[in-house]
């Protein structure tokens, strides 16, 4: 009888821990919360947006512009536009200066979402960088679109 009565516990147990973890992954929420969607959206909004067709022809063009990749390193290691130059969104306030001294430069800023990238582009107005505009696309639809990549 006390072994029945273990092995109906145990089974209980463990359908309740499976129905828990099935109910705790339903409630994980999709990307990131909605008071970041808003600032996302608030920084789109305040600052120059161009599709990567603008990108990808002032590429070609060896047009005098930054490219600015502000994901972490190992995604830029990964792959990035030809000649991106990587601050981190993390560190961008700190390290932007010695990398692009030059507040007037023209600086395409892309990352993997748009999201980040909207929010750097964001603060470089805001440090005084004058010409800093977001490419307004994924980095996964740049390659889709069969753009340049370099590693």
């Amino acid at each position: 009888m006390k072994k029945r009565m273990f092995v109906w516990m145990l089974s209980f147990v463990f359908v309740l821990s499976m129905v828990s973890m099935t109910l705790a992954q339903q409630a994980q929420p999709s990307g990131p919360p909605q008071i970041v969607k808003d600032m996302v959206a608030k920084a789109k909004a305040e600052i120059n947006k161009v599709p990567a067709t603008d990108v990808k022809a002032a590429i070609d063009k060896k047009e005098k512009v930054v490219i600015l990749d502000v994901r972490d390193p190992n995604e830029y290691a990964a792959g990035h536009l030809p000649g991106a130059i990587n601050v981190s969104r993390g560190t961008l306030e700190f390290n932007i200066w010695s990398k692009v001294s030059d507040q007037n430069a023209k600086m395409y800023v892309y990352c993997k979402t748009a999201a980040r990238s909207a929010l750097a582009t964001k603060t470089l107005k805001d440090l005084g960088y004058k010409n800093a505009i977001l490419m307004d696309v994924a980095f996964e639809d740049w390659i889709k679109a069969g753009y340049p990549v370099e590693r």
